[in-house]
């Protein structure tokens, strides 16, 4: 037997147990948890020390060093995230609707877990801590497999987890990792029909469309971000340029972070030279239509460093770095055809002091979060007050958007009768 249908069995029948525990012990389980992460820190961040170490001898770039690299203020924040969602009302029984059918039978729709997830991310060892307290916070189990440039991390955190879910007195199988090396046991969990009830994956778009396109078990395809900002005809400037620092520049390598500012052409002449001179003080290289780049050889930029000339494939190209695309639109409508049709229906926004114009985007464009003059930085479970986030939905079903406990539920209808028969 595979590692991976091993661990999917084992992760199965601690799902059963789940499934018949309390909301009580499912949050002393998560607290347990919680405390273990903190006091093994020492250990979590020594683990940590050697995956970095690895990640850059092999010349990972620094977007992807940041969400690798844990600290003591980041291990405070795993911890408290977790806590978070320990305090949560718990979702599992929770009765969503009912009615007595002309039959006479008595219909209650209640809320339960969706069994066993199957979770492949990339190296974000904070990924593996979410993963574990939500699924334990709605009554389900989970086999992680988390990028091998992490593998120590999110060794020394599952390890920690068990270890507190088990003193909690709950199956310490309610989280399992997948730890050998090679693609052969991930897919292998993409194909455990009847093991796993989904697969959630979380890493940019090759990793995506191979669960997409190789698992037999049901994907909910998350976290690809090609995010974009337009700075409409009616937009305060100085905002704009706020909001773009912080959707660009704070993190770059996450996926709430914009790649494409989109300039309406009846303020490119003010605004364009505005937000190249200051790409070119944050670091950030500029990829631009003919208008833009005419702006910055003016400027005196430097061409391929500072600036180049974009093509139709910067439009979609998630850069994951200190590099943005720039394009000048004839107005609203092109803006949110070009959003429509490059974005990854992530997180959009626009700037503008029209109310008109904010309400036409909010309404037309494509994503599961549209923002009106506020940084796409906020698409997170944390920030939208969910604790933790297991992933951010770029789908219509069965969640969108960023996914706390409630997305990892279904229902069930329980029928209560008195001996009817349909006739």
């Amino acid at each position: 037997m595979s590692e991976a249908i091993e661990k999917a069995t084992a992760a199965k029948v601690a799902a059963a147990l789940l499934a018949q525990s309390s909301a009580a012990e499912r949050t002393d389980a998560i607290l347990g948890a919680a405390q273990s992460v903190s006091d093994g820190r020492d250990r979590i961040l020594a683990a940590n020390g050697a995956d970095m170490q690895r990640a850059r001898a092999n010349g990972m770039p620094g977007p992807m060093l940041d969400r690798l690299m844990l600290d003591d203020a980041r291990i405070d924040g795993i911890v408290s995230a977790m806590r978070e969602v320990a305090g949560q009302p718990d979702p599992i029984g929770e009765v969503v609707g009912g009615r007595t059918l002309a039959s006479g039978i008595r219909l209650t729709q209640v809320r339960v877990p969706l069994g066993v997830i199957g979770m492949i991310y990339e190296a974000r060892p904070n990924v593996t801590a979410d993963a574990i307290c939500l699924t334990m916070r709605t009554g389900n189990a989970v086999v992680l497999r988390g990028g091998s440039a992490a593998r120590e991390s999110c060794k020394a955190i599952v390890e920690a987890c068990r270890a507190g879910i088990a003193a909690a007195g709950l199956p310490q199988d309610a989280a399992c990792l997948l730890e050998s090396e090679g693609h052969e046991q991930t897919i292998e969990l993409m194909h455990a029909d009847g093991l796993v009830d989904l697969i959630i994956p979380r890493g940019g778009h090759s990793l995506i469309r191979t669960c997409v396109e190789q698992s037999s078990v049901p994907v909910i395809q998350t976290g690809e971000g090609n995010c974009h900002v337009y700075v409409h005809a009616a937009a305060d400037p100085d905002m704009a340029l706020r909001i773009i620092e912080n959707a660009k520049v704070q993190r770059p390598g996450v996926c709430n972070a914009i790649e494409t500012v989109l300039v309406d052409q009846s303020i490119s002449l003010e605004f364009i030279p505005m937000l190249v001179k200051a790409c070119a003080s944050w670091g950030v290289t500029v990829h631009g239509d003919e208008h833009v780049t005419s702006v910055a050889r003016h400027m005196g930029l430097a061409e391929g460093t500072q600036f180049s000339a974009a093509t139709t494939a910067d439009w979609a190209t998630e850069y994951d770095a200190l590099e943005l695309a720039v394009r000048v639109v004839s107005g609203l409508d092109e803006a949110i055809d070009h959003i429509n049709t490059y974005g990854t229906k992530h997180s959009e926004c626009i700037v503008t002091n029209e109310v008109p114009a904010a309400d036409a985007f909010l309404a037309r464009v494509d994503a599961a979060a549209v923002y009106v003059n506020a940084s796409t930085r906020f698409t997170d479970g944390g920030m939208f007050g969910l604790g933790a986030e297991i992933g951010i939905s770029t789908q219509k079903l069965h969640a969108r958007g960023p996914m706390g406990a409630l997305a990892l539920t279904t229902t069930k209808c329980l029928l209560r009768g008195e001996g009817q028969v349909r006739a």
